[in-house]
């Protein structure tokens, strides 16, 4: 949590920054070019810090134990705003591929907090950087809709990849961040995707990287007068 208000206190200053500069020129000029000019990029900087302010509240929002339908390429959505920066920062490459209109019955703060974690977690087995590729699909064989995390990383050796689920089992140190080796983040992962009635598993390759793949019973989207 912490890393992340760094670096989102960090795009804000750069998103009042640009407000502000487009301000004083669109005070300074009268022309109706160099006016419009600042207006479009004053507009645009809001709506990015709407953005963020979106994906914060959407991340903080606590629901108790109620369980809701989500669409999960908005969950997923909301919650990369947090991350992008962080994976800029250390050199990490991003795909999404969300399929639309997947719906799953979650609390939306548990799930968010289980992705945060594998994103952290991929983001450092990606230390001289890499890819991050994060998908959303449905899965109708088993009405199943699945979440995926998958890096390029440096891999999870076959001797530990059984014991990563394990309460305080780490195969790591936190990072300056304090991020991480705790042994706690994956348990406690499990342990929310199978509250959700849901399943979590791993695979891993060193030196080719690791995908986790969480899956959600699929529900029914929302009616427009529910939502």
């Amino acid at each position: 949590i912490g890393a992340i208000a760094a670096s989102t206190t960090h795009e804000f200053n750069n998103i009042l920054t640009t407000v502000i500069n487009y301000a004083k020129m669109g005070l300074r000029n009268t022309d109706e070019e160099t006016r419009e000019k600042a207006f479009t990029k004053i507009l645009a900087a809001g709506q990015r810090a709407a953005k963020i302010t979106t994906g914060m509240l959407s991340y903080a929002r606590n629901s108790g134990d109620r369980h809701e339908p989500i669409n999960l390429a908005e969950l997923v959505t909301d919650l990369i705003l947090l991350v992008e920066k962080d994976l800029q920062k250390y050199r990490v490459g991003l795909e999404t591929r969300l399929e639309e209109g997947v719906f799953a019955a979650i609390n939306t703060s548990q799930v968010q907090q289980v992705l945060l974690n594998l994103i952290i977690n991929a983001r450092q087995a990606m230390d001289q950087g890499g890819q991050l590729t994060v998908p959303v699909d449905r899965h109708t064989d088993d009405e199943m809709a699945e979440i995926m995390v998958s890096d390029t990383g440096s891999g999870i050796p076959p001797e530990t990849l059984g014991q990563i689920f394990d309460p305080f089992f780490s195969t790591k140190h936190a990072d300056s961040q304090g991020q991480g080796g705790t042994g706690l983040g994956l348990s406690l992962c499990r342990e929310i995707i199978e509250a959700h009635q849901g399943r979590i598993r791993v695979e891993s390759a060193i030196g080719r990287g690791t995908r986790f793949m969480l899956r959600l019973p699929l529900v029914a989207a929302p009616s427009s007068a529910a939502a």
